[in-house]
């Protein structure tokens, strides 16, 4: 797994070595910065987004978007096996500190309230098996974090039937392999 292009194009990512944990494919992290960058959909600028990257693993998705010029990128990982991964991939990057790695469960009802920016690109890529996408959506739309002309864009299995709240906007839809990309907005 590699960084696919701006300042750290190339650079390998650590993986885990367990199970529990499902990297996201290039192929399909490629997909998703083509219609950030290029879709007349949106009007995100990454070289000056705040990007809050939910469930975040390894740190694929964030540290896409650091190379790719995002000015802050906030990581939530609860999964203890992974944390050590997700900050080796930061500290290989020697870059200046204009991130965040908060350790907490974003099911948990408080998680949201930490936060203390708000957001132009939203990733959340929960495990497959992972049903309170309606919850966690909720919780972005009642804590008001996702700025005004901001993206919320969803990595789910192409075959798991979710349901979103009503003042969830549905944008865009993709399927790559057995993933599906949602993109979405709130009001």
């Amino acid at each position: 797994m590699r960084i696919i292009s701006g300042k750290f194009k190339g650079k390998k990512l650590i993986e885990p070595k367990d199970k529990e944990t499902r990297p996201l494919k290039d192929l399909t992290k490629e997909s998703i910065f083509n219609i950030i960058n290029h879709s007349n959909k949106f009007s995100i600028d990454i070289k000056k987004a705040q990007v809050l990257d939910l469930f975040s693993g390894i740190g694929s998705f964030g540290i896409e978007c650091l190379s790719q010029g995002a000015s802050y990128v906030t990581f939530i990982e609860k999964y203890e096996a992974v944390l050590p991964i997700l900050r080796k991939n930061l500290n290989n990057l020697k870059s200046e500190i204009n991130y965040e790695i908060i350790e907490l469960d974003i099911l948990n009802r408080l998680a949201f309230k930490s936060l203390k920016l708000t957001y132009d690109i939203i990733f959340l890529d929960p495990p497959y098996k992972e049903k309170a996408i309606e919850n966690i959506l909720d919780k972005i739309i009642e804590n008001r974090i996702l700025n005004n002309n901001g993206i919320i864009i969803i990595h789910r299995h192409k075959k798991e039937k979710d349901t979103f709240p009503k003042n969830f906007n549905l944008v865009d839809e993709k399927k790559y392999g057995i993933s599906r990309i949602i993109f979405g907005s709130c009001p």
